[in-house]
């Protein structure tokens, strides 16, 4: 049996939460992850002004075999000040081929909070 190392950011899903009741969303659609995701040189700048505990907020899983303060260590990143349908559609998407289930359950509660919120 292997244990599992990706855990759920639980402070990323505050986060989020808190944006999508703020309305601080893009109702975007499931492909523009692709163009709306932060690029490695956006994601050092942010991080170089704003540290790696913010950074984390972006990401909506963590590697606990990973070191706190490297790349490796966040996963499924869905946003860029704003939460972003389609990266929540993506991460939602790669944490269940994954059978992440934690991931996938508190994302699909993420997408589902964000499109009644439109409703």
């Amino acid at each position: 049996m292997t244990t599992v190392t990706v855990k759920l950011n639980k402070i990323a899903f505050d986060h989020a939460k808190s944006l999508i009741g703020k309305s601080q969303t893009v109702r975007d659609e499931r492909d523009d992850w692709s163009e709306h995701a932060p690029t490695a040189k956006q994601e050092n700048s942010y991080l170089d002004k704003h540290g790696w505990s913010e950074y984390g907020q972006w990401h909506l899983g963590v590697d606990t075999e990973m070191g706190d303060e490297t790349k490796g260590h966040y996963k499924f990143p869905y946003g860029d000040c704003r939460v972003h349908r389609c990266g929540l559609i993506s991460a939602e998407s790669r944490a269940a081929q994954n059978d992440y289930d934690d991931i996938t359950k508190a994302i699909a509660e993420l997408h589902e909070l964000l499109d009644g919120e439109h409703a």
